[in-house]
């Protein structure tokens, strides 16, 4: 080589480095999505080299640290991209996605595809198109190898070294394009994820509070209460007349005014089409249904992303083969393409079966998860009610329906998949049929098994087409759900006016007016229309005008179920507007701020401080001033954490009482100048009533603000109102103005008010109890939910385990184990001998005359082979489908039987939304993807298994390289699992508050609203979403990372067999070098996919270790047989308890300390106490719902002796806030179909509901009226009246009211308890806890609480001779003191 070669050489070198080298290592600038906000941390996939990038190198830190730990904790996690930021990702896709920005019914999959992530898309598309090509690599390189070999060499130009090369690096190329594909597709796809969570809960706050509920089936057709599906939603109507608790809707301009006119009701209305009326709304359980959007809706994305693959890489994959089998064989191929053409349309029938079969399938799973869900909800009155047995019963059986129709499902994707393959193999057959029968050609070594590689890329990519129809289906019915949602569902009506009349300034309304004139509301705009028999419509209608007067008390007073709630939602603009008249308008100033508190008090499962503060600064005077006014300080004062207490899911540490004030505190706390408060004394003492009326509402706080407060309680109320407007049954103004007034035309009232206001002078002497004004102290942390237990390290044998051996009974283990692994070996060994027997055809015609070899012969062993493994295929896959069924159905029933059988305790501890993850995320995977990366690791274990013996069967040599290749494939998998797996943990954990932000905002959506707070709401949703994205987007990464590494190691033994067969000692036809080559490849192929499978099925199994943990949680004794009591106990309802103490914890502090009392069969006694005294802690202990000590006897059994089912079967309580499941007023009475209606409707009249209603009202509640779930189309007084019904249904010897009647008002309160004197059988013992004295006052007995200790317990006339007793007290307290004395002696 002379100087001038030298110099050209060094310049090859130069222009190498700096055209190819420099620029794929060097590192990429990071520019910042919003140049406002820069990110802190910038991960390294932002910045790293396309090199980097290629081989996915960034994540080598990452795996070297997981290495070093037992488990990788989130914070070493990279940085989220600022591209994947929430936030970002909103302002990048609303425009194109937001139903209210697009204004109209565009489709959301075509603008995520063609608006959102348009660029990402050609970025695919293009990246389809590269690999198209390099997958040609490997059968190229063999057919030239092979004919290399074939010909000796001559004529050859290119050196066999070349081809051995093109071995090496066509695996390599192929796996970086595909890595780099499926990067930027997992990538996008959790950024979907995240922008429809996001976007699902941001329309949810525009939702109008519907309530709604089922439709109720015929009642001689009972139904599951919450059996409804999602996408069989009812257009219901009913409405309540008091507090919704579900709502949603989206924050009035913080500077404008809530005011409606007549154009805008009109513009809102008139466009709407009936067909759309029946879909509209939240469906019966919204929390359920949004659940099952974001959950087990967006999970069938990341099968759906591989859209592009079956539209655009399939097709041009097809004619690329079609043109490569050309060059090899000639026309031949276009029949047997013909074939394949002609046979097509059969899979894609069976398609279209499955389709219908998933869009049944997900209206099952809707089902399951609805109710589930409500159950979990509902948990403490399933297991108050002693329901679990046949609460888990009905879920079950919901379960099952489901997995039937996954059964039909699987079992017709099997022939989808045994369809998809015959067709290639039938292409196979009938090309190589024209080439040697028609064509008279002899087929040599190159020509098949690089033929035969092509058509195993058809075959493969054929089937995985087809394949991949399903769960495009599956994600195209899921988006085209969540497009229903985004669309149908009724939103408010300032987000449904037309855009050139939105919510107009009125010249005919005051700036400072607060009211309404001349209109009427309903729940829903179907309420114009509707006349469904089943569904209760609740009208408010404010004739003429009513005004409420400017920084003053305003009271709304009222009958159960008038509309008093109605009338504040009304002025929230949370009902639908209906003009009466030119000057029609509603307002409600929202410059200076609004504040409401809810009839059922709303918390966040936050610190007692958070729920204060609700985001607004910290003022320590303000906060001190609230804590005192609120009467909160004696409450800090029981908690050992003081205000850093979490009150837990639904403020589940709070008594009513408590969260009423919380919720007081929050209102009072904020700057609002307008305060709605209803019915905030329902949950309060006398004591501690009056508290909040002298300290609060006469208070500095609260002085100069305009409060309209809803009540029940005038006594109270009367001396601070300064306006009053009453409403009548019917939901219209009977009266407004002065008290005084208010009482002349309504006798009802006046009734209610004649108390003895001097009484209230005695007031004072008692209230010192609450004048503890200290700051509180700083005190441990009051931490009540405990942080998600994660398992470390691999997934635990015992999980797996627990599902294996649910796959067959005990008896039938060995029988099932056996075939299986029989029929897959046959399966497997006839795949792998169709190769055999090509190459041997191949070989006949290089030893014996062409014309003399029987194509027929070596066709129909061909195709018997095939035939035969895919018979044993499909049947194997049946065996493993009906196996895995099994275990799932078992597995779930054992998750729900063990969350029912779980203490209070533990569910006080556990958000909710854990445990509704377990069931369909969780769940999900173990119907799914579990099973089916489990099957294909045994599956693809015995092909490595038989192609590596195959190899080593014709070169023995190659046993240790392979040894080898295997090794390293299994530290490879080792090293990555030891980080996939904690990031795989962190995602799912990172999934359940998501989920449990969810919840809680739209429970409390009105409250969110009316403080126009849905920005900080939005902001935390960010925040949670971004915390999930980071371990999301990690974990997709991790495996494009072990994926390249794969390759190479693939790569380097098949081009090494290669070198080795060509330049090695040992002499092979052509037929036995290209047999051992597509073994190799195959092998070495097949060792990635086996790791990528097992990893899989490791990461999935996690779903089952989740679970499994959740079966062993804290538990209530189970039943026995021994505490199954006789059937005809109990007699009597005679009580005895000897020295009881309880205690909510092993470790927690005794909350009743030895208390001792018999109650005779029979008696009502009645139960007061302060806040905090131990009322509702001696009912649930009476319940063993908390962990007790002495002895309790019921009909003279120990109740520690008996099943807890039997026991609170057999005892029923009425708590506070009563829960309702969502079906007909029948289903939630009887749940269990054992009572005529006529046994219902007595029940009904006994709990004061005919009272409040006449039969000709239109909205009257009846047996076929819906529930929705929750109760939430019911008032909280119209809730307690159904669920005391429900308990003078099940005719228990003992019942327990705990402030039962709280939310009554006094005269439907005095219907019910001469209703429950005359009604209950004489043997009935009836304890009523209650903060209202006359509720109790006639009782045969009160029991007086205090610190746990029992201080009085007699006759009410005996406690009264006491002066100082403490009854007495409370007694003189009252404004009805000589009404409660007359009580107490019988007049």
């Amino acid at each position: 080589m002379d100087a001038d070669d030298h110099f050209v050489w060094a310049k090859v070198i130069i222009l190498t480095v700096a055209g190819a080298v420099i620029p794929l290592t060097m590192p990429r600038e990071h520019i910042p999505v919003d140049p406002n906000d820069i990110p802190k941390q910038v991960p390294l996939s932002d910045t790293g080299s396309y090199l980097t990038m290629m081989t996915h190198a960034y994540c080598d830190t990452l795996i070297y640290k997981a290495n070093k730990v037992d488990h990788l904790p989130y914070d070493e996690l990279p940085p989220l991209s600022d591209e994947s930021y929430a936030k970002n990702l909103v302002k990048r896709s609303y425009q194109h996605l937001d139903p209210l920005v697009t204004k109209g019914r565009r489709n959301i999959v075509w603008s995520l595809i063609f608006r959102v992530f348009r660029w990402e898309f050609v970025e695919v598309v293009l990246m389809q198109v590269v690999r198209i090509f390099t997958l040609f690599l490997g059968p190229i390189g063999i057919n030239r190898l092979l004919n290399y070999l074939e010909t000796g060499g001559e004529g050859a130009v290119v050196k066999p070294w070349v081809w051995i090369v093109w071995l090496l690096i066509g695996p390599v190329f192929v796996a970086m394009g595909f890595d780099w594909l499926t990067y930027r597709q997992t990538k996008t796809t959790a950024q979907t994820q995240a922008i429809l969570t996001q976007l699902v809960f941001d329309h949810a706050l525009r939702m109008r509070v519907k309530a709604n509920a089922p439709e109720v089936p015929p009642p001689s057709e009972p139904e599951v209460a919450g059996s409804s599906t999602a996408d069989n939603q009812s257009s219901n109507n009913g409405s309540p007349a008091e507090q919704p608790t579900v709502s949603a809707g989206s924050s009035s301009s913080a500077s404008s005014a809530t005011k409606v006119q007549v154009d805008v009701a009109k513009s809102q209305t008139k466009d709407v089409k009936p067909e759309q009326k029946s879909s509209k709304g939240a469906g019966q359980d919204l929390v359920g249904r949004l659940n099952n959007l974001v959950t087990a809706d967006l999970a069938t994305l990341q099968a759906g992303q591989q859209f592009p693959l079956l539209f655009i890489f399939v097709p041009l994959q097809i004619i690329a083969s079609t043109a490569v089998l050309y060059a090899m064989v000639g026309w031949s191929v276009f029949p047997g393409i013909a074939v394949m053409v002609a046979m097509t349309p059969i899979p894609g029938y069976i398609s279209q079966l499955v389709r219908g079969l998933q869009v049944d399938k997900m209206k099952k799973s809707d089902s399951r998860v609805q109710s589930v869900t409500e159950t979990m909800n509902s948990i403490r009155m399933v297991k108050l009610f002693g329901w679990e047995p046949r609460t888990s019963e009905q879920i079950a059986e919901k379960r099952a329906a489901e997995l039937v129709t996954l059964r039909k499902v699987k079992l017709t994707n099997l022939l989808i998949s045994v369809t998809n393959q015959l067709i290639p193999i039938g292409t196979v057959v009938v090309t190589f049929s024209t080439y040697t029968l028609i064509m008279k050609q002899p087929l040599s070594a190159s020509k098949v098994f690089a033929s035969m590689a092509v058509f195993e890329l058809i075959q493969e990519y054929f089937t995985q087409g087809f394949l991949l129809l399903t769960p495009i289906i599956q994600a195209k019915v899921s988006l085209d759900r969540i497009n229903e949602f985004l669309i149908d569902t009724e939103l408010l009506d300032e987000f449904t006016a037309e855009p050139n009349s939105s919510l107009p300034t009125s010249t005919n309304v005051e700036s400072d007016f607060i009211g309404i004139r001349a209109a009427s509301f309903t729940w829903a705009v179907e309420d114009e229309t509707s006349s469904a028999s089943n569904q209760r419509k609740f009208t408010l209608c404010i004739d003429e005008e009513v005004a409420f007067k400017r920084g003053r008390i305003n009271l709304v007073v009222g009958q159960t179920g008038s509309g008093k709630t109605s009338l504040l939602m009304a002025l929230l603009g949370e009902m639908h507007y209906k003009p009466n008249g030119p000057g029609s308008a509603v307002s409600l100033p929202r410059a200076g701020g609004v504040a409401y508190h809810a009839q059922e008090s709303w918390v966040l499962n936050a610190t007692i401080k958070d729920n204060i503060l609700f985001g607004a600064p910290y003022d320590e005077e303000r906060y001190i001033a609230v804590l005192h006014q609120c009467g909160l300080n004696p409450d800090l004062a029981l908690f050992d954490a003081g205000d850093q207490t979490e009150v837990g899911e639904k403020g589940l540490t709070l008594s009513g009482g408590q969260k009423a004030r919380l919720t007081l505190a929050r209102a009072a706390y904020s700057p609002a100048e307008i305060l709605l408060l209803d019915d905030v004394f329902a949950a309060l003492d006398v004591h501690t009533a009056k508290w909040i009326v002298d300290k609060c509402l006469r208070g500095e706080l609260l002085r100069g603000r305009t409060i309209i407060l809803v009540t029940h309680n005038l006594a109270l109320a009367a001396p601070v109102a300064d306006f009053v407007v009453a409403l009548s049954a019917n939901g219209r103004i009977l009266s407004q103005g002065t008290l005084s007034s208010a009482l002349e035309k309504d006798k009802k009232l006046q009734s209610e008010l004649d108390k003895d206001q001097e009484t209230l002078q005695k007031y004072e002497q008692t209230v010192e109890e609450l004048e503890a004004d200290k700051t509180p102290e700083k005190k441990p942390s009051g931490q009540l939910v405990v942080e998600e237990e994660m398992a470390v390290g691999r997934v635990s044998w015992s999980a797996l385990r627990l599902f294996a051996r649910n796959m067959t009974g005990s008896s039938t283990a060995i029988p099932f184990w056996v075939a299986f692994t029989l029929l897959l070996f046959i399966s497997k060994l006839f795949a792998q001998l169709d190769f055999w027997i090509l190459g041997l055809w191949a070989t006949e015609y290089e030893v014996r005359d062409p014309m003399s070899v029987s194509a027929p012969y070596y066709l129909g062993l061909y195709t018997g082979a095939v035939m035969i493994s895919f018979a044993a295929y499909a049947a194997n896959y049946t065996l493993w489908t009906f196996g895995t069924l099994r275990a799932a159905r078992i597995v779930h029933t054992l998750l729900v039987d063990s969350v029912l059988g779980s203490t209070l305790r533990w569910l006080d501890r556990t958000p909710i939304s854990r445990v509704i993850t377990r069931c369909t995320q969780d769940i999900g995977s173990i119907d799914r993807l579990f099973p089916m990366s489990t099957y294909y690791v045994f599956d693809i274990a015995l092909i490595i298994a038989m192609k590596f013996g195959a190899v080593i069967t014709i070169s023995p040599i190659f046993s240790i390289p392979g040894v080898v290749v295997i090794i390293a494939g299994g530290l490879l998998g080792r090293v990555y699992m030891k980080a996939q797996l904690p990031v795989k943990r962190e995602s799912s954990k990172a999934k359940a508050p998501v989920l449990g932000h969810f919840g809680s905002a739209i429970s409390g959506l009105v409250s969110i609203r009316a403080y126009g707070a849905q920005d900080a709401f939005r902001k935390e949703s960010y925040k949670r979403i971004d915390h999930w994205l980071r371990a999301e987007i990690t974990f997709w990464n991790l495996n494009r990372w072990v994926s390249v590494r794969s390759s190479v190691i693939a790569g380097m033994f098949a081009a090494g067999l290669a070198t080795y067969l060509v330049y090695g000692s040992q002499v092979n036809s052509a037929s036995t070098t290209g047999f051992s080559l597509t073994m190799a490849v195959g092998f070495s192929s097949m060792i990635l996919w086996f790791v990528r499978l097992l990893n899989m099925a490791e990461v999935e199994g996690n779903s089952v270790e989740r679970i499994q943990q959740y079966l062993q949680i804290e538990h209530e004794p189970k039943p026995t047989k021994d505490g199954v009591p006789s059937a005809y106990w109990p007699a009597s309802g005679d009580l005895r308890v000897e020295g009881l103490s309880a205690r909510y914890s092993a470790d927690g502090p005794q909350v009743l300390h030895n208390l001792s009392f018999r109650v005779n069969s029979g008696e009502r006694i009645g139960i007061v106490g302060r806040t905090g005294s131990g009322k509702s802690s001696l009912t649930l202990s009476l319940l063993r719902c908390i962990i007790t000590e002495g002895k309790m006897y019921y009909d003279g059994i120990p109740t520690d002796a008996i099943n807890l089912d039997a026991l609170r079967s057999n005892i029923t309580i009425i708590p506070q806030v009563p829960d309702l499941l969502s079906g007909s007023l029948r289903q939630n009475l009887d749940p269990f179909s054992q009572c005529d209606d006529a046994e219902l409707n007595d029940a009904l009249r006994a709990a004061g509901l005919f009272s409040l209603q006449s039969d000709d009202d239109l909205d009257r509640i009846t047996l076929d009226s819906a529930i929705s779930g929750g109760g939430s189309n019911l008032s909280v007084g119209q809730r307690q009246i159904v669920a005391l019904a429900r308990a003078i249904v099940r005719r228990s010897k003992l019942l327990i009211l705990d402030e039962a009647t709280s939310a009554i008002d006094y005269e439907t309160d005095n219907i019910i308890q001469t209703s429950l004197r005359s009604k209950l059988d004489k043997d009935v013992t009836l304890l009523t806890v209650a903060h209202r004295l006359q509720t109790i006052m006639d009782s045969d007995r009160i029991m007086v609480l205090d610190a746990g200790h029992i201080v009085e317990f007699d006759k009410p006339s005996e406690l009264l001779k006491n002066k100082k007793g403490f009854l007495t007290q409370l007694v003189e307290e009252s404004a009805d003191k000589e009404k409660l004395v007359a009580m107490a002696y019988g007049n």
